[in-house]
């Protein structure tokens, strides 16, 4: 039923933490439709603001041309009727202002083909006023006043500036019927915006309200599943410790399965050993009775018993003898295995800079001989726990990076350290031959080995360790690729609770 409600629970969460998901991806996505139409319609503002200030720079322009062309007229005509040269510098001055207040409108209108027609109309009209004008003025300069006044009477001087006026009418007409059609766009570009932002503001308050009535049912769940937790909370010490007394008898069984088994074993192993000596001394006189016999009577001496007693029996008792001493090694490998778990652990406060420096220098003359060093990087984090099974893991665990170097290359082995809070994980990394993926747990196992064996053991040394760490609260594993060197990775609690408290 625990599995249940935790597999439920962890159903529950992962489906509130998509539809959350989801939500957060619509309420970011109407926030960006929200800030591209904001973008947008501040783009449009900019843009009818200029296209606005545009058509008032060219009326403003089409007003002052027109008005100086006026001026010129009206100081024209001063000047026919009273030739006074005041309304002669009138009209030169006002004359020079027109051709530059036309360029302006030419270069404010380059862009709109309607109004350059116009303008082109307005300049050619102007023209013609301009060279009627310049005669009359110059007649009046020569003292040909009444020619003069004929002239001007005869011109069509009044035509033309109604057609200027006319012509400056629809210019000022084309722009602001410009602006109506600007304004319309901006008119239609802010509903766009205003739509944009309901819609946008719509889908956020859904999203809200969405995400808060998920969140309140989750909330409920989660008191739910909180009261069921409590009711098993309620007898999990129980059921622990229940467990743990379990788990600590067959341990226990298992120590003493393997004491038993050790010591059972031992009993035949020194009666094979013992007939093995025999067998060795009997060898001895054999192959000196063939030595004697081959003296005096060579011909009953067969080549099989030659060859028996001279090669085939040493070397079957040597085999019998190295086979017999690898057990011994491995009886004994178990006997120290369940020694070691019988031990009382002792917990007190652990120096491990100090510790791997006293175990660097019990390594020194190995570590010298494969010219490799042994740092630690930083300071080591101290825990409380077992000083010497704490020993034996490290001195394990560095002797096997030594003895494991990779004579091609210079080697190294780093010790560092870090706490993650109530435990503390410890890395020794070297530069060596590497392990295999496919080998990474098996080297914790007993008597199982990994890579080419050139060095001397019997696998014993890591599932030691790792039985050590077990004992101590503690996990051990390794990460490496063959020909790149190894990290063993040690997690043990910052302070290893004393047994004999929880016994008392």
């Amino acid at each position: 039923m625990f599995r249940t409600l935790v597999r439920w629970l962890g159903v529950r969460e992962a489906s509130v933490g998509r539809a959350l998901i989801i939500f957060l991806a619509i309420g970011f996505l109407s926030l960006l439709a929200a800030g591209y139409a904001a973008y947008r319609s501040t783009m449009r503002n900019e843009a009818h603001s200029q296209a606005v200030n545009h058509t008032y720079e060219v009326e403003i322009a089409i007003d002052r041309a027109g008005i100086l062309i006026e001026q010129g007229e009206t100081s024209r005509r001063g000047y026919l009727i009273t030739a006074q040269e005041t309304y002669r510098d009138t009209y030169e001055t006002v004359a020079a202002k027109i051709p530059p207040a036309l360029s302006q409108i030419a270069r404010l209108t380059a862009d709109n083909p309607r109004q350059q027609a116009n303008l082109t109309q307005l300049t050619r009209i102007f023209t013609e006023l301009k060279q009627q004008r310049d005669r009359t003025i110059a007649l009046v300069s020569e003292g040909r006043q009444a020619e003069a006044h004929r002239v001007f009477t005869e011109e069509t001087v009044a035509r033309r500036m109604s057609n200027i006026r006319k012509l400056g009418t629809a210019m000022g007409d084309e722009e602001r019927r410009l602006l109506a059609i600007r304004d319309a766009e901006q008119r239609e570009s802010l509903r766009t915006f205003y739509a944009t932002m309901i819609v946008a503001g719509v889908l956020l308050l859904i999203v809200a309200i969405a995400s808060l009535l998920t969140v309140l049912r989750y909330m409920r769940d989660l008191a739910t599943s909180r009261d069921v937790l409590r009711d098993f909370a309620d007898s999990l010490e129980e059921l622990v410790a229940e467990r743990t007394a379990d788990l600590s008898r067959a341990n226990e069984e298992i120590q003493r399965f393997a004491y038993i088994v050790s010591h059972d074993l031992r009993s035949p192993l020194v009666n094979v050993m013992g007939f093995t000596a025999e067998l060795d001394a009997a060898t001895a006189a054999i192959t000196e009775l063939i030595d004697r016999a081959e003296e005096k009577a060579p011909d009953i001496v067969t080549e099989e018993a030659r060859l028996a007693a001279r090669e085939d029996l040493p070397e079957a008792i040597g085999f019998i003898r190295t086979s017999t001493q690898k057990m011994d090694r491995l009886i004994n490998a178990i006997l120290k295995l369940s020694r070691e778990g019988r031990r009382l652990i002792a917990p007190e406060p652990l120096d491990l800079n100090a510790m791997v420096e006293a175990i660097g220098g019990s390594l020194k003359h190995m570590i010298d001989d494969r010219g490799a060093t042994l740092s630690v990087e930083g300071s080591l984090p101290q825990i409380t726990s077992d000083r010497l099974a704490v020993e034996q893991i490290f001195s394990n665990l560095i002797e096997n990076a030594v003895k494991y170097l990779d004579p091609a290359r210079p080697g190294w082995i780093t010790v560092r350290g870090k706490r993650e809070g109530a435990r503390v994980t410890y890395e020794i990394e070297d530069n060596g031959r590497g392990i295999a993926p496919r080998d990474h747990q098996r080297v914790f196992d007993l008597f199982r080995r990994s890579g080419h064996q050139d060095q001397p053991g019997e696998g014993i040394g890591l599932a030691h360790v790792r039985a050590l760490a077990y004992r101590l609260g503690g996990v051990i594993d390794v990460a490496s690729d063959l020909g790149k060197g190894a990290t063993f990775r040690l997690t043990l609690p910052l302070t290893l609770a004393d047994p004999q408290d929880n016994r008392s």
